[in-house]
């Protein structure tokens, strides 16, 4: 079953701009100015781009209204971060499945970005807007799992309703495998940065983590967070039991997550729909 949901996958690609953007930046001579011409020639991505630097989350005194002054301002790793997301986005822009709603999806996956930023601040470091991103991709696994296998994602979503347990346990039992493990894999075909491979292929078992540890782990206690919160239930209990090793690893307790939650949910609500989704 894991191979259907893969070879489902390979349906699905990422915009010509990603790649050529990624190709671009591996020139040791580029410029971004030409980086900035890039984002620039294709007027869906210029336009996502410039809604995403200019979300409220930035706390801009003044909007950025040029690709150019865009690019110079956030740095070329934020550059590829951001037209990843986009390019993301763009690659499942319409696509609807019984299983789910595509916009409350991403409306989950921002909420969870913003509060695996908010719990990364407890360690201060210093790539919280990758956090971010990273957060906001967490899922993507599930995006394969509803269009490739919608009968059995959706007892997996039943059963574990009905046993409260976290969805991934129930997935791994009935199906062999979860979505982070789905969303790892297809992250790695794409060619995606280590990071964002590591850190949402461990993020549901962060004590097998050899690398990223502490961010698998804190993305594992912000996606529990938000989970808890949305489908109304009690974080860290039942369904949305917390791995032992996130609280080891990340040295935050259930009091300190929920204190991050209450300023990720205030942060969250002055989004609304400013990114691209």
């Amino acid at each position: 079953m894991f191979q259907k949901v893969v070879a489902s996958a390979q349906l699905i690609s990422l915009p010509e701009i990603y790649t050529k953007l990624k190709e671009l930046i591996q020139e040791p001579d580029y410029t971004m100015a030409e980086v900035a011409l890039l984002v620039g020639r294709d007027p869906a991505m210029a336009t996502r781009f410039l809604q995403a630097v200019n979300n409220p989350l930035n706390r801009r005194i003044r909007p950025i209204e040029t690709i150019s002054h865009a690019v110079s301002m956030v740095g070329i790793k934020q550059v590829h971060d951001i037209v990843l997301s986009a390019s993301v986005a763009e690659a499942f822009d319409g696509i609807e499945t019984d299983v789910m709603n595509i916009k409350k999806f991403w409306q989950r996956s921002i909420y969870t970005a913003v509060m695996n930023k908010c719990l990364a601040s407890e360690h201060q470091l210093a790539t919280l807007d990758r956090l971010f991103v990273i957060g906001l991709l967490h899922d993507i696994g599930h995006l394969f799992m509803y269009i490739a296998i919608p009968g059995a994602a959706r007892e997996a979503i039943l059963s574990a309703r009905k046993e409260d347990r976290p969805l991934y346990l129930v997935e791994r039992e009935l199906l062999g495998f979860d979505y982070a493990q789905v969303g790892g894999y297809v992250m790695r075909q794409w060619d995606l940065p280590k990071p964002f491979q590591a850190i949402t292929y461990f993020h549901t078992q962060p004590g097998k983590a050899t690398h990223y540890a502490t961010e698998s782990s804190l993305l594992h206690l912000s996606a529990m967070l938000v989970l808890s919160e949305l489908e109304e239930g009690v974080f860290g209990q039942g369904a949305y039991a917390v791995d032992p090793t996130a609280w080891s690893t990340t040295g935050l307790t259930v009091e300190k997550c929920l204190n991050y939650k209450e300023i990720a949910s205030g942060e969250y609500g002055g989004i609304g729909d400013s990114l691209f989704f």
